[in-house]
């Protein structure tokens, strides 16, 4: 689910120079226990008494998808809302609390859900639950508060996207490759949308989305399961349901012919980005086309680095990203052009490349280095309560039961040479893509 970056020296290639036939079991993974409340929400639970901590990470099933033409950025915004204040505590509060208790917080919102992630000791637990319950149900919405976020969204969205030229070639990347999908929103939202966004549409999304019956909570850490269930049992377990929200049934038509963006800005070095619709996160090409974006532009050894960064310098910097979601995502490839230099000879080199993925595929030795590399990612994010957290709720919400995290070795290992060079024919189709260019302007 990110941008695909090298976390291995040589140590790890040279040990990817055999695939296992079979992938080692993971630690613990007997242990995880989940239950459904009846009010719908999901509780997983996996004890790990390595330290006295506890990770508590709720997903929220909505994100950019779930928005339309009028309330762009809403998801991304509750994110915000979401820390202040509710009917019985004042903005600000819901942090120092958790803060007293010696934990602390973050959250993010995707094109697919908005995740609110809690670390603390194991003795501020019946505390921690007192929080995530009273905002999931106590939400306020005072004018002032409303305003005051409001501002600080449209600030974020100033210094991630009118002030970014990657975040601005990405925004319009995305909003000419899809033209059904609502995967062509920003998350962040369209100015004019951020301004108008009214406490009644915000109330309306808030009771939808931030229900039990949207939500899965994820308890990792010094726990044990019935303490956990009855907890949220007593705290969340009184909170109704509420109707589910509407389906988002649009599926994204097929692309015919190739479409091209161009994004003039102020700034010094060009940008070529290409991006190709491929697949969800349930997909069963997934793992191949994880492992070929790896191949191609993970890192210093990948493809296009050799290519373009070391052989021919007509890039300084190239990289890769797939995010898979609930339906079919992007899966780009961008370079960093030096200032000056010669933007249709990357965009050329790039081509080139995929290219020589679809009519020769990749060596063995690419394959299990790019093998290896992902293992190395997969056990580095199950080595602490958060990176389980984060791993178990993802696979449970994106593939609908967690336990298919724990077969995603043996997935990784069955990818053959065949399956690279398919997907590769399959997805890295010319027809398939779109090529947004940032050509730097002067200063004003």
């Amino acid at each position: 689910m990110r941008i695909l970056r090298s976390l291995l020296a040589a140590a790890s290639i040279a040990a990817a120079a055999t695939a296992p036939t079979q992938a080692a079991p993971v630690k613990g993974a007997e242990s995880v226990v989940s239950r459904t409340l009846d009010n719908g929400l999901q509780i997983i639970v996996w004890p790990d008494h390595d330290i006295p901590n506890v990770a508590l990470y709720t997903f929220y099933r909505v994100g950019g998808r779930n928005e339309y033409p009028g309330i762009t950025g809403i998801a991304h915004y509750f994110e915000h809302m979401m820390f202040n204040g509710t009917s019985t505590r004042a903005p600000g509060e819901f942090d120092r609390t958790m803060e007293a208790a010696g934990g602390s917080n973050n959250a993010y919102t995707t094109s697919d859900v908005t995740v609110y992630q809690d670390w603390f000791p194991v003795s501020a637990l019946d505390t921690i639950f007192d929080l995530e319950s009273d905002r999931m149900a106590n939400l306020d919405f005072d004018p002032k508060v409303v305003e005051s976020e409001r501002g600080v969204v449209y600030s974020e969205r100033r210094t991630r996207v009118d002030n970014s030229n990657f975040g601005a070639l990405w925004e319009q990347l995305n909003a000419t490759a899809f033209v059904a999908h609502p995967y062509q929103f920003p998350v962040i939202g369209w100015p004019s949308d951020i301004e108008k966004w009214t406490i009644e549409q915000l109330r309306d999304f808030y009771r939808t989305y931030y229900a039990p019956n949207n939500a899965t909570m994820i308890v990792v850490g010094a726990v044990e399961p019935e303490r956990i269930f009855a907890l949220a049992e007593r705290k969340i377990g009184v909170i109704p349901a509420q109707p589910a929200p509407r389906a988002i049934t649009t599926v994204e038509p097929k692309q015919e012919g190739e479409r091209r963006v161009v994004v003039r800005k102020s700034g010094q070095t060009p940008i070529v980005a290409m991006a190709y619709h491929s697949v969800a996160a349930k997909d069963a090409d997934a793992p191949a086309v994880e492992l070929l974006s790896a191949i191609l532009a993970d890192g210093d050894s990948s493809r296009l680095h050799r290519k373009l960064v070391e052989q021919e310098q007509s890039a300084v910097d190239v990289g890769g990203y797939i995010r898979p979601g609930f339906d079919p995502g992007l899966w780009m490839f961008y370079a960093v052009v030096p200032p000056n230099g010669d933007v249709a000879k990357v965009e050329a080199q790039i081509a080139e490349a995929l290219q020589s993925v679809s009519e020769h595929g990749v060596t063995e030795a690419e394959l299990a280095k790019a093998r290896a590399q992902q293992m190395a990612q997969f056990w580095q994010g199950l080595a602490t309560i958060s990176g389980k957290a984060q791993q178990l709720g993802s696979y449970q919400v994106f593939n609908g039961d967690y336990r298919v995290l724990f077969d995603a070795p043996d997935r990784y290992a069955a990818v053959s040479l065949e399956d690279i060079q398919r997907v590769a024919q399959r997805y890295l189709d010319p027809n398939n893509r779109t090529v947004g260019t940032l050509l730097p302007t002067a200063a004003e």
